[in-house]
């Protein structure tokens, strides 16, 4: 299995950084964009669908981004959007996540259907612009998750159970817990930290996102953070709880060692328009 999961990783780091660092942004919207059309086929299976159902799904996302793509929306200024799929994203995250898994199923398909599309769609728009912004605010962004991630990781295994006496979600992912969710932002806060000294050092060309928000000032840098980290805990138990409705382990097999696309993007789903809704509000 780890040997799986290191294969897995070098192939898509040898696809995805050559197509991040180049320098026009298309090639690399153009490669999420593929993985996005793969997340979609995957979330019509997790809902039950047939192959047949789940590829129009895969087409239906990528005749979404590809009509944004040629209507110029990379290049645009999306602020109301942005703002609306944060505040969507806040309530909705709230309600599935107080619904809990026996309440997944309950919803129509339908319905389930075009929210999971409309949430990868707004994910890879925002990864998109994110990318057109600059590399730096990009990688910022995804450091961010991953870092969260890494740090939750690490406290819930060292700490877990040690100062919390309820897990964080014990019917959705019993392995969460509250340690790790107050490790993940201690860690995202000194990368903030880091960053942010990286950025003045070398004098970047086009300030990180963390670079960014102190500019309007430290508190709402902290702040802003720990929301992300929140949202960025709330994609991956929403994710959870619809895998657990669903009965599986992984969104699919198509990364071996890693699951599925789903399993990969689903801290970003949230956190990539959250973080293009802050950038939006700086540029008011």
């Amino acid at each position: 299995m780890l040997k799986q999961r290191i294969i897995t990783a070098l192939v898509l780091l040898a696809i995805l950084l050559p197509a991040m660092m180049y320098h026009d942004p298309s090639a690399f919207c153009a490669v999420v964009l593929i993985l996005i059309a793969a997340g979609a086929w995957e979330w019509g299976r997790l809902n039950g669908c047939s192959q047949t159902t789940s590829g129009l799904a895969s087409m239906a996302c990528l005749l979404m981004c590809g009509l944004s793509w040629a209507m110029g929306w990379l290049h645009t200024p999306l602020n109301l959007l942005w703002t609306a799929a944060g505040g969507v994203w806040v309530l909705l995250g709230a309600w599935l996540l107080r619904g809990g898994v026996a309440h997944w199923p309950t919803i129509d398909r339908t319905v389930r259907l075009v929210a999971g599309l409309a949430a990868l769609w707004l994910a890879w728009l925002a990864m998109a612009q994110a990318r057109i912004i600059g590399l730096n605010f990009l990688l910022s962004v995804l450091v961010l998750v991953w870092v969260a991630d890494i740090f939750a990781y690490f406290a819930g295994r060292s700490l877990g159970g040690r100062f919390f006496k309820n897990k964080l979600a014990p019917s959705i992912s019993p392995g969460k817990t509250w340690e790790g969710v107050v490790g993940a932002m201690l860690g995202v806060l000194l990368l903030s930290s880091a960053w942010i000294a990286g950025d003045g050092f070398w004098g970047a060309s086009v300030p990180s996102f963390y670079s960014q928000l102190a500019q309007r000032g430290t508190w709402l840098l902290v702040l802003a953070l720990l929301f992300m980290v929140a949202m960025s805990v709330a994609g991956d138990l929403v994710e959870s709880l619809i895998k657990r409705a669903a009965g599986v382990k992984d969104s699919s097999a198509l990364l071996p060692g890693h699951g599925g696309v789903l399993d990969r993007v689903d801290a970003l789903l949230p956190t990539l328009p959250l973080a293009m809704m802050l950038y939006s509000l700086g540029a008011l």
